[in-house]
């Protein structure tokens, strides 16, 4: 019997998956293969497609290659503008607008510009002068005719006839110069300024070869650049070669001044305090190492800024006898109100810049010490002001310009009104007046200036201010603290009153006392308890020591010098002291 099997071979109706795995691993790189072969057909492709390089604006202005805003600029009959705005963000920030004179205000250091709105003439320090188009309001922005701002500011506006467009140009600005490669194998091979850093993107100009350029920047391999004709845009860095670096290089009106300085040395100054009548100068002890006197002369009077005087021409001769500086000192009386307006109008301030030049003439001073304090925040930018406008007129007559300002604290009417870094960079010098760190009517007794509270003042101030136009300014005086304990309450209550170095010598001495060194201070320091009232008296006192410290601190720093207030203050020694170590070397 014969055993028979059936069976059906089984057909295959499809690749299984291997097979399909294959075809799609094969159509992925036909893919890949294509997308590459058109990413490097665009590569090699260029677009010759041609465009404006500033779309189109009429009268276009660059800055280092990039295009000043339109509202920045105007062209009117070939005269170009600049608004006010963009001079104050980018060329200069103390350009002033007077809204009660309706001019602009344009201080350097010998000068004071005003151009009035409307009118072509302006003037110089008073004086008339003719300039060729005024000053325009255009729905509330001021344009200025750039012309006669070239040489104060040291700017140049380049026209070029053949593309209308301008270049600005600042004096001590670095460029950066290229030029198109030569290839004279390739006589005809021109090079192309494009919009953006590609090819594909369309392009500005068509140079030729070994074709100037400035270079700005750089972006994915390309350098921002400008032609010649003033019109921007990309250059492939291969097709370029660098030529080194030029500076722009021009004339400024301002001139570089030196202010006075004792020949070898530092200023040894020393406030002279004037209430009704002048001192019998006749009386005054010999002062050995004072190089100034800043008598409290000027005082603001009013808001239309009148000033008083108390000058003496005798004083002014003997102190010149003496081989002594005269600073006459201008305060604003230390009221807000009427500094508020006479601050406020350009006639205002010029007013009190008058009379302060013509004082200074006829008392034949050697400079002007300003001293405003109690000021309010709001005319901080307006105090700046005058300073700047007051400055060049003092210096025209060659006088010595100082400023009086406190250190640094929150305090709005005592210390923020200061801009002392801007006023730095108008006056000559800059005292700051250390000192009163516990006040007349502080709740607690202390040191007028302990070392400590002065050596970290100096330090804030010297963030925003040269150490070599700031004095210390230190103090004669010191303060007498009364502690009264109320036995109701058991609260203390805390009286003072200055008194001067004598003073205090003369009211240790009385009751036998023998000081010690505080060394938080860093002063001798004294304290007593009365028996006949329970009340408990302290002094921290101010001596030959404590003002060898602080003479120590202008060394330590490289200040310009130190100033005191006040004379007559003093003991004698003190002069000494501070002038040995002025003069002492390291």
């Amino acid at each position: 019997m014969e055993l028979q099997t059936n069976y059906r071979t089984r057909r295959r109706t499809g690749g299984g998956p291997a097979r399909w795995v294959l075809f799609l691993l094969m159509a992925t790189v036909i893919l890949g293969l294509g997308i590459v072969g058109i990413l490097w057909y665009q590569d090699q492709w260029s677009n010759s497609t041609q465009v404006e390089s500033f779309s189109g604006r009429e009268h276009p202005v660059t800055y280092q290659g990039v295009l000043l805003q339109e509202e920045d600029v105007r062209v009117v009959n070939n005269e170009h503008y600049f608004s006010m705005n963009y001079i104050k963000e980018n060329i200069d920030p103390n350009i002033f607008w007077d809204e009660q004179t309706k001019a602009v205000v344009i201080t350097t250091k010998d000068k004071v510009l005003t151009f009035p709105e409307g009118q072509v003439e302006a003037f110089v320090n008073g004086q008339p002068f003719s300039i060729r188009v005024p000053v325009e309001d255009v729905n509330g922005v001021k344009y200025i005719p750039v012309s006669p701002l070239e040489n104060i500011y040291g700017i140049r506006l380049q026209s070029l006839t053949n593309t209308g467009v301008a270049i600005l140009e600042k004096s001590g600005d670095m460029i950066q110069v290229g030029e198109t490669v030569v290839q004279p194998e390739k006589v005809e091979l021109t090079y192309f300024v494009r919009q953006e850093p590609s090819t594909q993107a369309p392009y500005v100009i068509e140079l030729g070869q070994e074709a100037k350029v400035h270079i700005f920047g750089e972006e994915k391999g390309w350098y921002y650049v400008q032609t010649l004709d003033g019109l921007v845009g990309y250059l492939d860095k291969k097709d370029v070669q660098l030529e080194g670096i030029t500076q722009i290089t021009l004339e400024v009106e301002d001139k570089k001044r030196i202010p006075w300085s004792p020949l070898g040395g530092k200023i040894n100054l020393t406030w002279e305090h004037v209430v009704s009548r002048n001192p019998d100068h006749s009386k005054i002890s010999p002062m050995p190492g004072l190089h100034v006197v800043s008598p409290t002369w000027f005082d603001l009077v009013n808001g239309e800024g009148e000033i008083s005087s108390k000058a003496s021409l005798p004083y002014v001769e003997w102190a010149h006898q003496q081989g002594y500086q005269v600073w006459g000192l201008f305060s604003n009386n230390f009221d807000p109100d009427i500094t508020t307006t006479a601050l406020a109008t350009y006639e205002t301030r010029s007013k009190m810049v008058r009379q302060l030049v013509q004082y200074a003439s006829m008392y034949k001073l050697d400079g002007i010490n300003i001293d405003f304090e109690n000021v309010y925040l709001k005319d901080k930018e307006n105090l700046v002001q005058f300073v700047r406008e007051l400055t060049p007129y003092l210096h025209e007559q060659n006088l010595v310009v100082s400023m009086d300002v406190t250190i640094k604290s929150t305090s709005e009417r005592w210390s923020m009104f200061y801009d002392r870094a801007r006023l730095a960079q108008t006056v000559d010098y800059m005292i700051v007046m250390t000192y009163d760190e516990h006040w007349a009517s502080s709740p607690v007794a202390g040191s007028v200036a302990s070392l400590p509270w002065v050596e970290k003042g100096l330090q804030g101030v010297l963030e925003e201010v040269p150490a070599s136009k700031l004095l210390l300014g230190v103090p004669y005086y010191t303060r007498l603290w009364k502690e009264e304990t109320d036995p109701s309450t058991g609260k203390v209550r805390v009286t003072s009153k200055a008194i001067t170095m004598d003073t205090t010598d003369k009211w240790i001495k009385e009751r036998n006392l023998t000081p010690g060194y505080d060394e938080k201070s860093g002063q001798m320091y004294v304290e007593y308890k009365d028996q006949a009232d329970g009340a408990t008296y302290k002094i921290w006192i101010e001596d030959e020591m404590s003002m060898k410290k602080r003479t120590e601190l202008v060394k330590k720093y490289n200040l310009a010098g130190i100033a005191s207030w006040r004379r007559g203050f003093e003991k004698p020694g003190i002069w000494n002291a501070i002038a040995e170590t002025l003069e002492k070397k390291p």
